[in-house]
């Protein structure tokens, strides 16, 4: 008699969604999910979201019902992004003697990336309360049995040593408190994971963006194999001028680096406004932020056991006027 092993439960990880509950309906309803009392769900397959639900797109509070309802009832998972990170720290007192009012400055530039999130509940305090509360309940990171998902870098030995700590892969109030200390372990954790990894400049030598900040990093890749210059491992949208990009690395820097060897599970990040086709980093790394905010597409990967990433498995939805109405600028791509 032949015993079949029951087929594992599908995966379905989402980019960053960042308000845009149109054409996450969308996306869901292309994929088969469907909604049963109120709640999308699949009959054989999960939703994970990669975070970056909030800020700058036009249904805010529809994307954060739609997705903490799947997450609630089983039918999706989520891991947190830089933005509920953000709010987290926007949102919250700093203590007696820190020095400082909130935890997250409000100033100019951090006013303007909340705010589309904080007009939009302006109505609804109790339920956004609520929410920053659910915020502490979104894992940093996930490791199914066939993958990982992390929102910006997959940096092992922080992991390690956070599970260690924290046990599990859940902050806490505490937590973000330290965690506003940037040098700290804690600072280190939600910098590295939830922003990425980054090289310092030259002393002298800066690069000026789109968005027009001007910055003395640029955003590296942490899967990199053998880099000998800058350019095998800038990872922004903005690329390093051709002179700065020829530029060999140095012994520190190389040091400085992580790598993410293929003999690892598929690991799945956004936060990085990929444009494009969508298709696999490497093998066993893919970016699924492929800039839905900014008109461009909402994309999914649909995993299943397999241990190499196919270009095959990428779906989209490509973001519709109407879905917004106003340009929202990227948030730079380093920040310090």
């Amino acid at each position: 008699m032949t015993v079949h092993k029951p087929a594992s439960r599908g995966y379905d990880i989402i980019g960053d969604i960042h308000g845009c509950a149109n054409t996450l309906v969308r996306l869901l309803e292309q994929m088969g999910y469907r909604k049963v009392n109120g709640i999308y769900q699949h009959a054989r397959r999960q939703a994970v979201f990669i975070g970056d639900i909030i800020d700058r797109g036009p249904r805010i509070r529809e994307a954060l019902h739609l997705v903490r309802d799947m997450v609630d009832h089983g039918s999706a998972q989520i891991v947190m992004g830089n933005h509920e990170y953000n709010a987290l720290g926007y949102c919250t007192r700093a203590r007696p003697g820190s020095g400082r009012k909130w935890l997250r400055e409000h100033n100019t530039r951090h006013d303007r990336l909340i705010r589309e999130t904080l007009t939009q509940f302006e109505h609804y305090p109790h339920e956004w309360n609520e929410f920053l509360e659910w915020f502490y309940t979104i894992p940093l990171f996930l490791e199914e049995e066939h993958f990982r998902a992390v929102h910006a870098c997959w940096d092992r030995n922080l992991i390690d040593k956070f599970k260690d700590i924290q046990g599990g892969n859940q902050i806490d109030e505490d937590f973000l408190h330290a965690s506003s200390v940037i040098d700290s372990f804690a600072g280190q954790v939600m910098d590295n994971l939830l922003r990425g990894t980054d090289l310092r400049l030259p002393e002298g030598l800066s690069i000026t963006g789109r968005d027009g900040y001007t910055r003395v990093f640029f955003r590296t890749r942490f899967w990199a194999e053998n880099p000998q210059t800058y350019a095998d491992v800038v990872f922004q949208p903005d690329p390093l001028p051709k002179e700065i990009a020829q530029r060999p690395l140095t012994a520190d820097e190389r040091k400085q680096l992580l790598s993410y060897p293929e003999s690892e599970p598929p690991v799945f990040v956004g936060h990085y406004w990929m444009d494009g086709e969508p298709a696999p980093l490497k093998s066993n790394v893919a970016c699924i932020d492929y800039s839905a905010v900014k008109y461009g597409k909402l994309v999914a990967y649909r995993m299943d056991d397999e241990r190499v990433l196919s270009k095959d498995k990428f779906v989209h939805v490509d973001v519709e006027r109407p879905e917004l109405n106003v340009d929202y600028p990227s948030e730079d791509s380093v920040t310090r």
